[in-house]
């Protein structure tokens, strides 16, 4: 396969963000009701929306959550985001060796996306190359935001592969024809692979596989 574009997924592909997410999230479902282990949370909620997210709460609660609740998650996890988020180890130089376009696609809002990625020090490397699923009312494990970012970035999706840490994440990518690379974390490898991932755990495996 001729790799001509990356698609990266953003948490936990290019920020270290779904340890701090998941743990605001299980902390404030708690009180509601809501029990879960981190590790579950990675398999269940990772690359979802947060609808999908508060919807399986409220499932498993038989109740709704109160209508201030996505407020007061965004507002909690936005500022540890600001203080806490750091790059996934390897993904700068392994950004910085390419000599191939690239961009990232996220279930998440633009801005946050933008924040997760000032402070981690990788903003600069995708100016102009944010794609959202808040822009096209789109959410993983559909395909749409690959298809959009693929489209926006003038590539066919044979051309592209997709990065990926979720099932959602794959299974999106898997739906829209594309190559998916599933980025493991030891609670993620089997559902990962079950969706049809090529599975590398740093980027210096990735690196390899590729022979960018």
């Amino acid at each position: 396969m001729d790799i001509k574009c990356i698609i990266f997924d953003c948490d936990g592909v290019l920020v270290d963000t779904e340890k701090i997410g998941n743990g605001i999230l299980l902390a404030m479902a708690q009180k509601h009701g809501f029990e879960m282990v981190l590790e579950d949370a990675y398999r269940y909620f990772n690359g979802r929306s947060l609808k999908d997210c508060f919807r399986h709460i409220e499932e498993a609660i038989d109740q709704k959550l109160p209508e201030s609740f996505e407020n007061e998650y965004r507002e909690k996890s936005f500022e540890a985001f600001k203080t806490h988020v750091k790059p996934m180890e390897g993904v700068e130089d392994f950004i910085n060796k390419l000599k191939i376009p690239y961009c990232v696609a996220s279930s998440g809002p633009v801005e946050k996306i933008r924040l997760n990625l000032e402070v981690s020090g990788l903003l600069d490397k995708f100016e102009g190359k944010i794609f959202s699923s808040y822009q096209i009312g789109s959410w993983k494990p559909e395909p749409g935001i690959f298809l959009h970012a693929a489209k926006e970035m003038g590539f066919d999706v044979q051309d592209c592969i997709v990065v990926e840490d979720s099932k959602a994440g794959v299974k999106a990518g898997i739906s829209g024809g594309f190559k998916v690379y599933g980025l493991v974390n030891g609670f993620n490898n089997e559902d990962l692979e079950e969706e049809g991932a090529v599975l590398f755990s740093s980027y210096d495996e990735l690196s390899k596989l590729l022979k960018l």
